[in-house]
Parts: C-alpha cells; structure tokens; sequence
C-alpha cells in the first residue's frame, strides 16, 4: 500500500527533576546543600532512510514520545539525559505544524532534524545557596519536553514528472528510457502509485523522472486518482506533458492537454508556471496530419513539441536530450525552507503570568513561553528582538519595572536567566 501522507503526534521527553539533598557524613554536622539537576529529556528526531519509500508505518502508530531525563540525585549526582528517539522517513518528506500548517522541516538531505527538545532538567538545591540562603530546601523540577501534531507529507524528489491522462503511455515511456518497470496493462489507471526512473545519458550524468499516476478532469478537486499525487509533481524542476496524438481512447489531445494543464494550475500557481515539454504518443497510430494539426497548436501555445512512439521507441531518445538539455538551465529540485514560529498577538496578550521576587532574582512564570525560549539564539540579534518583543507586548517587562527592576538585574523564566535591559 503506497500511503504519502499521515499526521502523528510527537512528544520530546521532560528534563528530570533537580535534587533536594543535604550532606550527611560522620564528623560533618552542617553538610551544605548537594542535590543534583535533572537529566535533559530526549529529542525527536528524524532522519531520512532511502530503505522507505512510503509512510504507511505511520498509518498504525500514531504517537512517538522520548523518553523522560532522569531526576537528580544527591551528592551532586547529576540525572542521566535520555536517549533522543529517531525517527526514519523515506527521502523527500516534508514535515508540516499540524495546528498552525507552517513547514517545520524538508526531509531532502542527509542530516538528521530535531523537531521537537528534549526539556532541560531541572536545578538542584545545590544551586540555590547563598550567603544569606546556606540550607535552600528546594529545587527546580525538569522543563516539559516540546510537543506536536504533525502532518508528514511525502513530495517525491525527481527532476521531471510525466503527467497526462490515464493511458496515454507514460508508465510505457518511463520503462524503455529507465531501468523503472511499472505494470503497464491497457486499461486506466494501471498505475496506482508513482514510480522512479533513473534516465542515464551518458558515464556521469543522469536524471530522475517520475510516473505520476492519470490525471483527469477534477482532479484538483478530489476526482479520480490524481489528485492524491498532484504533490509529488511539486518539487520536478520540469514537467513533460504525455498526449495521446492518435486519439485511439476517443478523446482529443488538445483538450486533454488545456484540461491537464487547467487542474495543475486549479492546484498550484506555482505549479502552472513549471517549465513543461510536450510529448505526443502513439504517433506510430496517427496520420502525419493528426501529428501537424497537434504540433501546430502546442507550438503556438510557445511550447516545444516532440512526436514520439514509446512503444517502438520512436523519437525517445530525441526526447531525452531535449529534456537533459532543459534541465542543465534549471535550479535544482525544490526544498521547503521551515518556517520560523510565529505567535498572533492576541495569543500573547491573552497568557497569563506571574512574578515573584527572591534574593534579588526576579522569576517569571510563565509556561507558555517554554517553546520561544527554547528557539532563542542569544548570539543573534533579531532573535533577542523577537523575544524582547514577545515580553513587552505580554505585559512582562511593565510588571518587572513596577516591581522595581533595576538595569543588569537578573531575570529567570522558567530556568532561562538573562540580565535586564530596558
């Protein structure tokens, strides 16, 4: 079963509680504090495994959660961190904020991608003392792992996809310029899932194309087959239109071709404008005038037009080198850049927090600031903006300063501390 999109839910692991614990040893009679931190909990993350080719594991398991970081322990003992848990997707999927749909991640590369934190571990009592404070009897519990519903979605990564209508002879034309072998049988919707080729031109250079299953009429709405892999044409750097210019299936290539270029369009702008080629089938069983009348038209339409019999190979390797020689013109494959996290200011403005003053230390609790914290850069600039807004448009700044808050005064939310600057 081809399954290419599927929404789970993700959960990094909590830090581990920091330790309250005092010294007791023979011939000490005021052991000082020595409770240790937490562990940090476990990532997830995901990592790409080319042994996949569809997400249908995903179909049966719905939830993934890391393990929990161990909780301190006296002595100074620091919790263990957990284990991250690794995740394996095939190549090319792309990871989408179920709530919110911004992109969170491209799986196209090599390099494995953190989606959700481990929490940081709590701090132990040991921490706490002061001069003024020698026997502090508590400790900072673990920060809660980041939690998501995702979307995965599978784009295949190919250079150029073969779209048209059911049985115009893709799946044939995929088999004689590649080693892909698709079922190919007379009669719609044969393919039922995409299929890769690699198409080799000579020692070193290559190319991949894709089989996407027949398009029809509706297809952008829903209707028939197509449109469930309609995404996979998104990231091709070129598509190759497949009309079947005999007309033996009692339809008319120029139709086929506005209609299959109108759902394309219905489903992506972007989509629309992808640089395409027209190949015209079966011409083996055309007059030369049903092949004149089609190239004329596909001309005008300021599109290059090659006649082609993949059954007999006619005209394909002509095709291959136009297509090669498009391809050296183009950018590479598509890859999603994600999104950063956004936060509407009324959701701000809506969270709730408190401030409380100990030892000169101001602590802000504020929960639903746990996942910005966690994306601050402290070395970039435009990050420290982000957070500073995120503070005064919540209130928090306005209540430091009618607290009393002085400059280089130190603040802690949620474990993070900083020196206040206003």
């Amino acid at each position: 079963m081809f399954v290419d999109k599927a929404k789970i839910t993700i959960k990094a692991g909590d830090g581990g509680d920091g330790a309250v614990s005092f010294r007791r040893e023979k011939y000490i009679s005021a052991g000082g504090p020595d409770g240790g931190d937490g562990g940090k909990g476990g990532d997830i993350v995901f990592l790409v495994d080319d042994n996949f080719s569809t997400l249908i594991d995903f179909k049966y398991k719905k939830k993934y959660v890391a393990d929990n970081g161990e909780n301190g322990g006296p002595k100074n003992c620091f919790g263990k961190s957990a284990k991250d848990l690794i995740i394996k997707v095939p190549r090319g999927t792309v990871i989408k904020e179920a709530k919110t749909g911004r992109i969170m991640a491209d799986l196209s590369g090599n390099e494995p991608v953190v989606l959700a934190r481990g929490g940081k571990g709590g701090k132990g009592n040991a921490n706490f003392a002061t001069a003024t404070r020698q026997i502090p009897r508590f400790a900072k519990p673990g920060l809660p792992g980041e939690e998501f519903e995702v979307i995965l979605e599978l784009k295949l990564i190919a250079d150029v996809g073969l779209v048209g209508f059911p049985n115009v002879g893709k799946s044939t034309l995929i088999s004689v310029v590649s080693s892909a072998k698709p079922k190919i049988a007379n009669y719609h919707f044969t393919t039922l899932t995409p299929v890769l080729g690699v198409v080799s031109i000579e020692e070193g250079k290559s190319f991949v194309m894709a089989d996407i299953p027949g398009l029809i009429e509706g297809a952008s709405e829903g209707i028939g087959l197509g449109h469930e892999f309609l995404r996979h044409v998104e990231r091709c750097r070129l598509i190759v239109h497949v009309l079947d210019v005999s007309g033996v299936e009692g339809r008319n290539p120029i139709d086929d071709f506005e209609i299959i270029n109108a759902e394309l369009k219905n489903f992506s702008e972007d989509l629309s404008k992808c640089p395409q080629i027209v190949a015209g089938n079966k011409c083996d069983m055309a007059t030369g005038e049903q092949i004149e009348e089609l190239r004329k038209y596909i001309e005008s339409k300021g599109y290059k037009f090659f006649p082609i019999s993949a059954a007999t190979t006619q005209g394909t390797s002509e095709l291959i080198y136009e297509i090669s020689q498009v391809l050296d013109t183009l950018p590479p494959v598509k890859i999603y850049e994600p999104e950063p996290i956004t936060i509407a200011q009324d959701d701000v403005n809506n969270k709730s927090f408190e401030v409380e003053v100990e030892d000169g230390i101001y602590y802000v609790d504020a929960k639903w600031l746990a996942p910005i914290i966690r994306t601050v850069n402290m070395d970039d600039y435009s990050s420290l903006q982000y957070f500073q807004r995120v503070l005064r448009n919540s209130g928090i700044i306005d209540k430091l300063l009618e607290m009393g808050i002085q400059e280089n005064d130190t603040v802690n939310i949620l474990g993070f501390e900083f020196e206040f600057i206003n």
